[in-house]
């Protein structure tokens, strides 16, 4: 009798439940109500999710752009010498003048005599890269892999110490032994580039072409030619326009998938293949994103460059030196240390600050401070950002803490590139005609317009935007890092 009611009762359960179910199914669709015998009707999903779906789509997109810089900052300048050169991998890219604002690559110097060759190990296998001896000129430099970590220095402040060497690039996963004779840079990617200067002694004529000549010296190639190396070939980029600038688009996207396909994915970073594969970016297919995707990854890295930005403008709050407006901020340094060690401390991987980082320069070296240094100047010394519409003053003190030279650069503030359509964007102690007061300091000037007299010490800036500054030290000394030299914030002319 019990298991008669129980079964009776289960039996009006049953029933309850399917009169319920029908009672709260008004909003199935047509297409669901007319799904076939033995299939299951394919559901909605509630508005709701979809909101979060997107949401989450465009969170990993940000992060992506955050993580990627790195590698999308030194595909996009590969890319502009693929398309506005006719360079290849393992040749030589060099600039055989200064730079001019044709160079749209991120904060670049003026000052010296540019080289980058570009590198890819897949195909030729390991690759030599000679480097000088110091005895004619000085090149300062960093080899460096796919994501710009620094595999190591060259020249007076590098590995060779200035005698000159020859540095062996290999691929990853390369077990053969080296040959003796070599300064060996196992690499964890395939492709890579050199940031090369050339540095000149004076700013005459003749050491710019005895500049240009001693870096043309370098060499590059397979090191299965060593035994009968080719010619390096040389190719001048000096005429074109250079664009490197970061798209905070598609485009960015487009080029973090090139590296994707090409370099094997990194031990700490498998964590993101699940983050990509959801934004359509698959090692070994391709990048096809519809519509709706390139709407949501375009506004996603909107997002990302304001993101950036914002995180630029706290570095003010970062002073190299009490009371200055001039910055280094601490952890940026702390992205150096770590790229330098290898990003090798499983309990520190500074993704987010090495993605702002590369978000305004190009290269990490392996050992900041001894060959460069540099302070970033964004404000004036009531902490007002920078006016291209205004004329502005930098007193540089006597006996600056240089082995080498200083500079002061000038870039436009949104795109940390060289201000375009200006004659020329840097003055340094090495600028011909330069004025130096009686007590040895210099009178900097930046603005719209020169001053009148001071045509030799101006730079000019757009009158329509804001600017920034980075101050460089070329072989500083002792006196910069315990601040008993110290460089004045720039102050507005009244």
């Amino acid at each position: 009798m019990t298991h008669k009611l129980s079964v009776s009762r289960l039996a009006r359960a049953l029933v309850l439940g399917c009169f319920v179910v029908l009672l709260l199914s008004p909003t199935l669709s047509a297409q669901d109500k007319k799904a076939p015998p033995g299939t299951s009707p394919t559901k909605q999903s509630p508005p709701a999710f979809q909101d979060l779906e997107l949401q989450v789509l465009q969170h990993r997109a940000i992060e992506a752009v955050i993580w990627g810089m790195p590698a999308v900052n030194r595909d996009l300048m590969y890319q502009a010498m693929l398309r506005e050169t006719k360079a290849k991998e393992n040749q030589m890219l060099y600039w055989s003048r200064l730079l001019d604002w044709k160079n749209q690559t991120l904060t670049p110097n003026t000052d010296v005599i540019y080289l980058t060759p570009y590198f890819d190990t897949k195909e030729v296998g390991p690759v030599v890269m000679e480097i000088p001896p110091a005895d004619g000129g000085a090149i300062v430099g960093t080899i460096m892999d796919a994501w710009q970590t620094p595999l190591e220095d060259v020249g007076p402040a590098g590995a060779d110490q200035g005698k000159g060497g020859k540095y062996l690039i290999l691929p990853p996963g390369h077990t053969t032994k080296a040959p003796d004779g070599y300064i060996v840079l196992p690499s964890s990617t395939y492709k890579g580039y050199a940031l090369l200067r050339s540095i000149r002694k004076s700013g005459s004529n003749e050491d710019l072409a005895k500049a240009v000549e001693y870096g043309k010296r370098i060499k590059i190639y397979p090191l299965s030619k060593a035994d009968n190396p080719p010619l390096t070939t040389y190719v001048d980029a000096a005429s074109v326009l250079y664009d490197a600038t970061i798209p905070y688009d598609i485009r960015f996207f487009e080029s973090l998938n090139r590296v994707i396909q090409h370099e094997p994915w990194l031990e700490r970073d498998r964590v993101v293949i699940d983050t990509l594969r959801s934004l359509g970016i698959v090692k070994g297919k391709p990048f096809a994103p519809d519509a709706k995707m390139v709407q949501a990854l375009n506004a996603a890295a909107k997002q990302a460059h304001n993101y950036l930005d914002g995180k630029y403008s706290d570095l003010t709050k970062g002073p190299f030196a009490p009371g200055s407006r001039w910055c280094f901020p601490e952890r940026m340094g702390l992205v150096f240390k770590a790229a330098q060690e290898q990003f090798a401390d499983p309990n520190f991987y500074p993704v987010e600050d090495r993605g702002l980082l590369l978000s305004f320069i190009f290269f990490l070296p392996k050992r900041l401070g001894e060959g460069q240094f540099y302070l970033l100047g964004m404000v004036d010394n009531e902490g007002k950002p920078l006016d291209g519409s205004k004329t502005y003053r930098l007193n540089v003190p006597a006996n600056a803490p240089v082995r080498q030279y200083w500079s002061a650069t000038l870039y436009d503030r949104d795109t940390h590139a060289l201000i375009r359509e200006m004659s020329h964007a840097a003055r340094s102690s090495q600028s011909p005609g330069l004025q130096v007061n009686a007590d040895g300091s210099v009178d900097l000037y930046f603005g719209p317009t020169a001053p009148t007299g001071k045509e030799s010490n101006w730079t000019p800036t757009d009158p329509n935007s804001e600017f920034e500054i980075l101050f460089r030290f070329y072989g500083p000394l002792p006196s910069l890092f315990d601040k008993t030299w110290g460089l004045p914030d720039v102050e507005p002319v009244k």
